[in-house]
């Protein structure tokens, strides 16, 4: 089963959204998680996790020997490879979920808070760092949530057809490599003056689907012209 096993701040938080629709459905059969309290290994009364920085400035930074702890008890002993989720890591994309998920018995991950974490952190241990988007959070909590679900979706068994996963945004079918979604339409045929377009209405499959590469690659080229570079680029 691949699982997930979190260092965090707030256990209390999970699975929370990840316990719903085809995501939930799929916890505890085709994957697990399991999430630590960092302050369990504080060893203070007031179990205390972090401290201020040495050299000045505000905010408070997670402790060395508090999260070297929860580290070597948690996760060493796994051997899953650790990930910490920072702005200063490498950009999570579908190709980073499906490289997490080809490793078949799961990851491990450090959710921060305040500051950040200690250096000697990523000196003493092994950890890769993975960013969601240049933009700052109050935890990586919030960041992890997103980066699960999309690795889970990708677990084979999760969605029941394959074309789901295939043929959505930054999906894996060779034709809509680095596009953004076609769009989508259903019943009724004609709501208010908006009608569906005809060729979806043909039965005309290859027709169809040429329509629908088409559709993608307008809107990637409107929406996102750095994918349609891209898209470009791979396909001269």
């Amino acid at each position: 089963m691949w699982t997930v096993h979190i260092l965090t701040l707030f256990p209390e938080i999970y699975p929370g959204l990840l316990a719903s629709s085809v995501i939930g459905r799929a916890l505890s059969t085709i994957w697990g998680l399991e999430a630590f309290n960092i302050r369990d290994f504080a060893t203070d009364k007031h179990r205390t996790v972090d401290d201020s920085p040495y050299g000045g400035g505000s905010g408070m930074v997670l402790r060395p020997d508090v999260l070297g702890r929860a580290i070597e008890q948690c996760f060493i002993k796994n051997a899953k490879p650790i990930y910490y989720l920072s702005p200063r890591g490498r950009m999570f994309n579908q190709g980073v979920a499906q490289e997490l998920v080809s490793m078949t018995t799961g990851i491990n991950i450090i959710c921060g808070r305040y500051e950040g974490v200690d250096e000697r952190i990523f000196q003493e241990y092994k950890i890769s760092e993975i960013s969601l988007g240049d933009f700052v959070v109050s935890s990586g909590d919030v960041a992890l949530l997103p980066l699960i679900d999309c690795c889970v979706r990708m677990l084979p068994g999760v969605l029941k057809k394959e074309d789901a996963l295939q043929n959505e945004s930054f999906g894996s079918a060779e034709s809509y490599l680095n596009l953004l979604e076609y769009p989508h339409y259903t019943k009724p045929c004609e709501w208010r003056t908006h009608k569906v377009p005809k060729t979806l209405l043909s039965g005309h499959h290859a027709e169809i689907a040429r329509w629908r590469l088409e559709q993608a690659e307008e809107k990637t080229r409107a929406l996102r012209p750095d994918l349609w570079s891209r898209y470009i680029n791979n396909n001269k």
